[in-house]
Formats: C-alpha cells, structure tokens, sequence
C-alpha cells in the first residue's frame, strides 16, 4: 500500500521532503550519461510514479497488436520479487530478462526486430526510439514531491522528455490532462480501462471476496465495481506478494465461512 502522505502536501510529507535531495541528486546524475543506441527499434513503457500504472498490461496489450507485423520480445530487467510480472510477460510472448537492460538489448537484437521494454524510463544511458509514460487517472501525480516525500521517481518535468502518456484508469481526469499538456502540450495523451477477459466465468448474482497484492489496489476494486461485482470483503496484500498456499487456504476460510464467491 502507498502511503497517504503522497496524496498531498501535508505535515509529513513536507517533515520527509529534505530526503528527496537523495533522489533529485541521483537523478540529476544520471542525465550526464552516454547514451546507447541499440539497432533493434525499442518502445520503452515506464511511469514517473512509484508502480501500479499499468504498464505491464498496456506492453501486453502492444505485443499483440504489433506481432504480426514484427519479430517483438519484451525486455524485463531482473529483480527477485517480480516473478509475477515475468510469468505474465512469458506467457503473452517472447521475454528476455537480466540484471542489466543494456545486456538484454544486446541479445535481443540478433534475433528480433522490436523490444518492449515493460520499465526503465529512469535508465537514461539507453536511447529509446519510442517513450511512454503510464499514468494512473485517480491518482495523478499525488503531492508532486520525489520519493520518500511523494510518489514520484523523477520529476513531472521530465514529460519534456517522452512522446506518448497513457492515462489508465476508469476517472475522467481533465485536472491532470491540464497539467500534462502544460508541461509538454506536444504530448500524445490515449485514455484506457481495465476491463475484465474472463466475465462469463461468474455469476454477478453472487457476492464476492477479493483480493489482490498489486501496487493500486484501488483500481482492482473500482474495475471489480464497474463491472457490477457485489464486493463484500476484501484482502489487499503488498505489491508483488507471494502468496502461500496456507494464505490461499485461509482465504477460502474467509469466502466460504461468509458464503462468498471469490
């Protein structure tokens, strides 16, 4: 769960926001870097905010429109507690995955002609052909502070820098588009939802318990809610969770001992 105090500019946001120097210095390092360019053409999906964007499922959602017409592979560097995002990636398409983006770009392209790389706008020593930022309309920017003070990895500003925004998310928010466009108005901004595959597999006639352990929980509950599932209780774990099979025990306990779906 992210904290509250990045929703806005409060106490302990502003008590926290000296340690954002740390952040703003990384970052103002990184742009002296050397860019490498790859031969493969690259579309590159990150966020300015701290996770639960959606840019998993929008690469996804990329794969399957441009596969036919090119060899893809999508590009996931390596961390230990994201195998959930890996598995999705593998089962969707081809995936190469290293510690080290540079080195996977360097396999990719002998064999591919496009890499969707699911991350790493903040890895400025790789030139991307194409840059995307995901954005979660409920959420925005929050309080506009860098981490730990806010949500944010870089800078709003850095909008300069990129060519498409996504605003995913099922809130109509003109505030954030206002923003956006007055940071970049060149900016190419789409509006996308989440929306269920698998409806015809239950009965919202039922009532139901969710759960879930990914970085916007509440966009889970409103996608579940739009779609009219009758939500009567709800586990939210952290982003990432692995869940053991005696939690997945205790959640049938939960479902079964309320007479709910889940």
């Amino acid at each position: 769960m992210k904290p509250n105090f990045w929703k806005t500019k409060n106490f302990v946001s502003l008590l926290v926001f000296p340690l954002t120097l740390i952040t703003f210095s990384i970052n103002f390092l990184k742009k002296f870097n050397s860019k490498k360019h790859f031969k493969i053409k690259t579309i590159c999906i990150g966020n300015l905010s701290a996770g639960g964007t959606g840019k998993t499922s929008l690469a996804v959602e990329l794969n399957e429109l441009l596969r036919d017409k090119f060899k893809t592979v999508f590009i996931k560097k390596k961390y230990s507690n994201q195998n959930d995002e890996y598995n999705l990636l593998k089962k969707r398409g081809k995936i190469i995955s290293s510690k080290n983006r540079k080195d996977a770009l360097s396999i990719a392209e002998k064999n591919f002609d496009l890499a969707i790389l699911d991350d790493g706008l903040q890895q400025k020593d790789i030139e991307y052909d194409l840059k995307i930022v995901c954005i979660n309309s409920y959420e925005g920017f929050g309080n506009n502070f860098l981490l730990p003070a806010g949500p944010l990895r870089e800078n709003s500003n850095e909008l300069n820098n990129y060519d498409i925004v996504f605003l995913n998310g099922f809130k109509k928010n003109q505030k954030i588009k206002h923003k956006i466009k007055k940071i970049n108005k060149n900016l190419k901004i789409f509006n996308a939802i989440y929306e269920p595959i698998n409806l015809k597999e239950y009965n919202l006639k039922n009532k139901f318990l969710s759960f879930c352990g990914i970085g916007n929980p509440h966009e889970f509950e409103n996608t579940l809610k739009k779609f009219k599932f009758k939500i009567k209780e709800k586990l939210i774990f952290p982003d990432h969770y692995s869940i053991s099979d005696k939690k997945i025990d205790n959640i049938k306990d939960i479902a079964n001992k309320n007479n709910l779906k889940i």
